[in-house]
């Protein structure tokens, strides 16, 4: 009886396990299998990370099983959802029905935005939109990636002024095909927050051999003055090979230089007007006691006169003698070939005692 519930034990487990392994994998389920354009479906999920942000697309020409082989582009992204999962990682959210651009077979494809990635897709049917077979599979060669792909590079002092961020996408891929590839051509593309990526052909010169791998370098660059949260996503033959965020700072040297031109320009226009205004403005005049100091009345100066004779030289070392005392120089009456006390006749001199009686009026000197 031990021996056989031991058995039983060991039968049982496995089968009790097996719900609980299938409940971490992330999947959805649709309300409908098929609906016309203008309608909508409800798209539920579960297994999914707790607090994530997903995007839901219609996406065309793809199936559950070989995933969306076209990528984002195949989606019609302008009729998608954004939902976030609960505690517990479920959701619950409508999708209105739109055709996408390539023809059904399609797919609910259900995407994480950020952090991890995961995804899970439903088979779906648009009515009325086209339906085209697959294209098939290359089977002789096919390329996967081996290694976690990188960033490698660094900004430089003309990234913060606005230069185009750049980078090295770094990762090495596997032939697990039976032919050789020679000369593949990769598409790398950049989207920035969920919006669709823009591809971009590379071509890696040289030849990987069946069971071979190859270390693969391709340049990455952004848009001048570009910054955020970004995606690098890598695609070869249609189908996706790697996903790698990249999250670019903001170019402060651009904010600085704008700062410094709101700063100098004013400054600028200002000195300009201020000289403009000193050079249009009237000069000042001297004032009022100013005028009347400098004025001059020359018909009222006193003409004093003159020596007949030169001046005398001066010696560098003999001072200025005093100027004169001499009554002759300085009362208007007297002459020089006068003297007042020798008297003349017809003198007009000052009057003085020989003078006749005819009284004199004295004036102001």
């Amino acid at each position: 009886m031990t021996a056989l519930a031991a058995v039983l034990a060991l039968l049982v487990l496995p089968v009790a396990g097996s719900p609980a392994a299938g409940a971490d994998k992330p999947s959805v389920k649709l309300s409908r299998s098929q609906a016309g354009t203008g309608g909508s479906i409800t798209v539920t999920g579960t297994g999914w990370r707790p607090k994530a942000l997903l995007m839901m697309l219609i996406c065309g020409q793809s199936v559950p099983s070989r995933g969306v082989a076209g990528g984002t582009n195949s989606c019609a992204n302008a009729d998608g959802r954004a939902v976030t999962t609960d505690a517990k990682g479920r959701f619950s959210k409508a999708l209105p029905v739109a055709e996408p651009p390539e023809p059904c077979p399609c797919v609910v494809h259900v995407a994480t935005v950020t952090g991890e990635k995961a995804q899970a897709d439903a088979i779906f049917m648009v009515a009325g939109h086209s339906v085209e077979p697959l294209p098939e599979e290359e089977s002789g060669a096919r390329l996967s990636v081996l290694t976690d792909t990188r960033l490698d590079g660094s900004s430089g002092l003309l990234t913060s002024f606005g230069a185009p961020p750049a980078r090295t996408l770094v990762f090495t891929v596997g032939n697990v095909g039976t032919a050789a590839v020679k000369d593949p051509v990769f598409q790398v593309g950049t989207a920035h927050g969920v919006f669709a990526p823009q591809w971009e052909e590379q071509q890696w010169r040289g030849s990987i051999a069946p069971g071979k791998r190859a270390r693969i370098e391709l340049p990455v660059e952004l848009a001048a003055g570009a910054h955020g949260d970004y995606t690098v996503s890598l695609k070869y033959g249609g189908k996706m090979l790697a996903e790698h965020p990249w999250g670019v700072g903001r170019p402060w040297g651009v904010t600085l230089f704008w700062i410094l031109l709101g700063v100098v320009v004013p400054a600028a226009v200002f000195r300009v007007g201020m000289a403009g205004v000193d050079r249009l403005r009237p000069r000042r005049t001297a004032g009022r006691g100013a005028r009347h100091r400098g004025l001059r009345f020359p018909e009222l100066a006193l003409r004093m006169p003159r020596s007949s004779g030169p001046p005398a030289p001066r010696s560098p070392t003999t001072p200025t003698p005093p100027p004169s005392r001499d009554p002759a120089r300085t009362l208007p009456w007297f002459t020089p070939d006068s003297d007042p006390g020798i008297p003349a006749a017809g003198q007009l001199s000052a009057p003085h005692e020989n003078s006749p009686t005819t009284p004199t009026r004295k004036g102001n000197t």
